[in-house]
């Protein structure tokens, strides 16, 4: 019988650059790896990672198990030791072998086992999907990192895999680690690595570790503030400020007769991974300290890893003179982004195990948001700080008329009580230092693997330096500016920020035609695409009030890398490929390969005609499957020696590194778009993409449903799927100054789409 896993149990990770084999015998200095510290090698090295995880799965008979497990990653290779091997030399690993370039990677959010919660990261081969494995980690935070250590891992296989010749052959040839069924027998694949032994048997325990989780390591990750990649019309206002929290009301939306936003804004010292696990926490004591509300939990069900269920009560004389015992219900939706942004969305909900109560008057909690992003930190400092953000809509005659009369007892309203939560939250971790240990996870600094390697091939802009493409109009976005004072004397350049939407359009350079050519052949004939010849399943609208249709928008809401980018930060607009038509089907599969059915347009005489087409499929999962078509085309021939032609004519690992897309709801419930967000998404990184390159196409096929994350909201955007207005701006992201400037491949706007009109397609 497994012990059960406690939820105060943490797992350690920690990274370190490992020395290279010379360096080593030449004595080069190197600190203890269970402090957690670096390893420096003078002249290039490898990252290694290593800690404690679960390792969930299923043993022969069918029973299910969870074993504690100390995992180590070195360049490609991937041991599992029961025991800490720094403190047992001489321990043979019970599982070992590479990360192949085919690795996957999943997030599959939280799962309890045991009696406890833990986060379960799920890769697999999707080549091979017998080489798959679990493992969980105590806090989102850490499985995060994990997904970097392997994600890290994958890169170091790629990168062998260019340099071709017996290095291919040698990878070929080695085994990919696979944590399900039997422990393998392999063969010796590395120098520095001892035979393998036969799987022993044996009980195992779960062992509680230490949850000393501090800092060693400083990242170089900065975060620039609330801005997103996509211009977002909100203008917010401070109207009260509550012990040291800021209360905004969202002015622009005052006078549309609608609910009113409202949000509290609070700086707290500790990291964004603390707050989100104290936020997500039902445990009835921890929450009696800062929340005068919800604090009376109770989980009734969990669903995908990223969405729950809660019942709770609370006492209504703190609030209101009423006497009668109140209780709620309300569903938990969470993601985390690319930028280890977290967002909690909470809605009120019905469950059948709990119908309205004798004595309880069942009360209805507003819709809420939750944002929690990291701040900047000087790297002198050992102190990290986020920015929580509580957004919530409240009835517009109520707020009216709270703000006309100041005695109108709105300390005494549940809005307030909700808003209070970001200054209970603050205080409660400021008195509890020891969350910081608790929650805490060791920031990794993102370098190379090797000195030789290409940044432009293998540096992760996500990690290393963090690009915001366009601005957003909220005026929230001088939030962060509590943390970034440190940086106004370093700053020269002028940033694009809080300004309104008329002078950041003001302020965007115009593509010009010689930086097109860059893109595309100029030695070649402009073509006339005459754009009556092409035809979609989803008709075009005439302007932006028609319904369950697409339109081409001017791109103005978006902004992307400049010339000069690199130098200051410039931001332009250029737009580089015409859409032809948009396709709306419904499947009963994810399909692939569109561009070669016999009724797609590719396969068009037209089509055939034109220099290049662009095919994004977009598969969304669902009851039926749906695909959205978008078919983009070229003026005139790629250009060979452009950033574009090593996208359509390079390597699937190149193309899943920089494949961007920008998301922009124009139109739709406030609480979709905080969901959906306005930041650009690697979508390689994210989900899972196929490439088909023939003829004069491109097609891109982006599995939505391979991520249980991108599932999640894309679920809450079909449920509001006919109020919204969406932009979707596709782009190749430029890291180096020989690609800049940026050029946004294509744009559409969808308007107000209707599931009902998808037109059914056969394989």
């Amino acid at each position: 019988m497994e012990k059960s896993v406690e939820t105060t149990t943490t797992t350690e990770v920690t990274v370190r650059k490992a020395a290279a084999e010379k360096s080593e015998r030449d004595g080069s200095d190197t600190s203890s790896a269970s402090g957690g510290s670096v390893l420096e090698d003078k002249e290039g090295g490898i990252w290694e990672y290593f800690g404690w995880v679960y390792h969930l799965g299923t043993n022969s008979i069918g029973h299910e198990y969870c074993h504690l497990r100390f995992l180590f990653i070195r360049g490609k290779y991937v041991q599992m030791y029961k025991r800490d091997p720094h403190q047992n030399p001489g321990i043979k690993p019970i599982r070992r072998g590479v990360v192949g370039p085919t690795l996957m990677l999943e997030e599959l959010g939280r799962r309890q086992v045991n009696h406890g919660d833990l986060y379960v990261i799920r890769f697999y081969n999707r080549l091979d999907e017998t080489k798959k494995g679990e493992i969980a980690c105590a806090s989102a935070g850490e499985a995060r990192k994990w997904m970097e250590a392997f994600d890290h891992a994958k890169q170091h296989a790629e990168y062998e895999l260019l340099r071709g010749g017996s290095t291919r052959n040698k990878l070929n040839m080695e085994t990919e680690i696979t944590l399900e069924g039997h422990r393998p027998r392999m063969r010796r694949y590395a120098h520095e690595l001892k035979k393998l032994i036969r799987i022993g048997q044996g009980p195992e325990m779960l062992l509680r570790q230490s949850s000393d989780l501090r800092p060693a390591i400083k990242s170089d990750r900065y975060f620039e503030g609330e801005i997103g990649d996509a211009i977002e019309a909100h203008e917010w206002k401070c109207v009260r400020t509550i012990n040291g929290v800021r209360i905004f009301e969202d002015v622009s939306d005052f006078k549309n007769g609608k609910g009113v936003l409202v949000k509290a804004v609070g700086v707290i010292d500790t990291t964004a991974d603390t707050v989100f696990e104290v936020i997500l926490s039902v445990d009835r004591h921890q929450r009696y300290e800062w929340d005068t509300l919800t604090s009376d939990l109770e989980l009734l069900a969990s669903y995908d890893g990223h969405y729950d269920v809660v019942y709770g009560t609370y006492d209504p004389k703190y609030l209101t003179w009423w006497q009668s015992r109140r209780d709620f219900l309300f569903s938990r939706q969470w993601f985390s982004s690319q930028d280890g942004t977290y967002t909690i969305l909470q809605f009120p909900a019905v469950h059948k195990t709990r119908p309205p109560r004798s004595g309880y008057r069942r009360t209805k909690i507003n819709p809420s948001t939750w944002e929690i992003r990291n701040l900047n930190t000087p790297l002198d400092s050992n102190t990290m700080r986020c920015i929580v953000t509580r957004t919530l809509e409240i009835h517009h005659a109520g707020w009216c008329r709270w703000k006309r009369n100041r005695c109108s007892k709105f300390e005494k309203t549940l809005p307030y009580a909700l808003l209070s939560q970001v200054a209970g939250l603050k205080e409660y971790i400021r008195a509890n230092p020891a969350l910081e240990s608790k929650y805490a996870t060791i920031v990794v600094h993102s370098k190379d693997f090797d000195d030789s390697v290409s940044s432009s091939e293998y540096d992760d802009a996500e990690v290393k330096d963090e690009f915001y493409d366009a601005i957003s109009a909220d005026s929230s976005s001088s939030e962060g500016s509590d943390d970034e004072d440190h940086l106004k004397n370093e700053e020269k350049i002028v940033k694009l920020k809080n300004v309104s939407w008329a002078i950041t359009s003001l302020a965007l350079r115009r593509t010009s035609v010689l930086d097109v050519n860059k893109e595309l052949d100029p030695c070649e004939t402009l073509m006339d695409i005459d754009l009556s010849q092409f035809h979609g399943s989803l008709p075009k609208g005439k302007d932006e009030k028609d319904s369950n249709c697409w339109t081409s928008p001017s791109g103005m809401g978006f902004m992307i890398r400049g010339k000069t980018y690199l130098k200051d930060n410039s931001k332009w607009l250029g737009i580089l490929l015409k859409l032809l038509a948009v396709d709306w089907f419904k499947v009963d599969s994810p399909m692939d390969r569109v561009a070669l059915h016999p009724e797609c347009l590719v396969q068009t005489q037209a089509g055939k005609k034109l220099p290049f087409i662009l095919v994004i499929n977009l598969q969304i999962p669902g009851k039926p499957n749906y695909c959205l078509v978008l078919y983009y085309a070229a003026e005139r021939p790629v250009n060979k020696s452009s950033l574009l032609s090593k996208f359509v004519d390079g390597t699937d690992m190149f193309r899943d590194s920089r494949f961007k897309l920008i998301p922009s709801i124009i139109e739709g419930y406030w609480m979709v778009k905080r969901a959906v967000g306005t930041k650009a998404c690697l979508l390689g990184k994210a989900v899972s993409c196929k490439y088909l390159r023939q003829d004069n196409f491109l097609e891109i096929d982006v599995d939505i449903g391979s991520s249980s994350v991108a599932r999640s909201v894309i679920g809450l955007v079909l449920g509001y799927v006919t109020s919204l207005v969406v932009d979707l701006a596709i782009l190749i992201e430029a890291k180096e100054e020989a690609e800049l400037p940026e050029y946004i491949l294509g744009i559409v706007r969808l308007n107000r789409v209707r599931l009902d009109t998808a037109v059914p397609l056969e394989a």
